[in-house]
């Protein structure tokens, strides 16, 4: 069974928002603790998040905390992340390491409020947390770094200098929930002024497969390929595919054939669908991948089509490469 790196999931969310959450249950949500112990996931990143409203950086200091209450609770099976995981034999682990992220840079930033204050609030949570594997500026919508996957916004003056302050930071950044015009600011503004930031899509799929905003367009793709980054397979039906669960395995092959082979990995985007408002979109996801105990059959069904090393890259090689870089 291959090691699985996971790059995003809403535990932490979860844990904040649900009336009684229960991360040691297996149904609870689809990053449950028994089911990424099931999914052999050895590494899995949980990303802090907060909507953009008064009082968003309140829940993402909330989330920090959450996330080492979190890992202390249950010592047996999580292990907060730290260098010598990439030492361990990740064949014979038998807990999961955990890293955070942030998901909308509303987490540390209110709308109106000194950049000095929000940079203060987000050195705090990785004080907190101890790493961070990535932050996006934006959610769905618009905030005061630019404009989500939802709008046609670019790249604000506050977005710019949030780009400078991460500059050899070692942090990455996230382009999963940016619009495309965002992104593609993003990646200029990066280039003309030579910033050292590592760049990412953490729970995207491909646009070309399956048409969908927060799906990733080709060039975007490419430059996050030409770059040495990530892109994460992402499970929701919504951009997998309303009507067919197999276009997963057709958004795989389609980023082999693009060149991602070394910077494909999963992102399956997990997260507490209970209490969501859109319950039109039941199922979130579908069944022959609603949970992370399902890596091992996603993996075994691409054995008659990848060799043993291209499955090692994309279940966690990929990811470790990218994350060491971050080191």
């Amino acid at each position: 069974m291959y090691p699985v790196i996971d790059f995003h999931c809403d535990m932490l969310s979860y844990m904040l928002e649900a009336p009684n959450p229960q991360p040691n249950q297996l149904t609870s949500i689809g990053c449950s603790i028994p089911a990424l112990l099931q999914g052999n996931v050895v590494l899995q990143i949980m990303a802090i998040y907060a909507t953009v409203e008064p009082g968003s950086s309140v829940k993402g200091i909330q989330q920090s905390v959450l996330f080492n209450e979190l890992i202390s609770s249950h010592s047996t099976k999580l292990q907060k992340f730290d260098n010598t995981f990439f030492e361990s034999r990740l064949g014979e682990r038998n807990t999961v390491t955990c890293l955070a992220a942030i998901e909308n840079a509303a987490s540390f930033a209110e709308e109106n409020e000194p950049l000095s204050v929000s940079f203060k609030r987000l050195e705090k949570i990785i004080t907190t947390t101890g790493k961070l594997a990535y932050i996006g500026l934006t959610h769905h919508g618009e905030n005061r770094f630019g404009g989500g996957n939802s709008t046609s916004v670019g790249l604000k003056k506050d977005g710019e200098v949030l780009l400078e302050y991460l500059s050899g930071k070692k942090i990455g950044l996230d382009f999963s929930h940016t619009s495309d015009a965002l992104a593609y600011d993003i990646l200029t503004y990066i280039s003309k002024n030579k910033l050292q930031v590592p760049i990412l899509a953490s729970h995207s799929n491909f646009r070309s497969v399956y048409k969908h905003p927060r799906n990733l367009p080709d060039e975007i793709a490419r430059e996050i390929i030409l770059q040495k980054g990530l892109i994460g397979m992402n499970f929701l039906r919504a951009f997998v595919n309303d009507k067919n669960p197999d276009a997963l395995l057709d958004h795989i092959e389609y980023g082999m054939k693009l060149g991602a082979e070394d910077v494909l990995c999963f992102g399956a985007d997990f997260f507490y669908t209970e209490s969501h408002p859109d319950q039109s979109r039941v199922p979130f996801f579908y069944p022959q991948h609603q949970n992370a105990a399902t890596y091992p059959t996603i993996l075994n069904s691409l054995t008659n089509k990848y060799s043993i090393e291209q499955l090692k890259k994309l279940s966690h090689q990929n990811a470790i490469n990218f994350t060491s870089r971050l080191c």
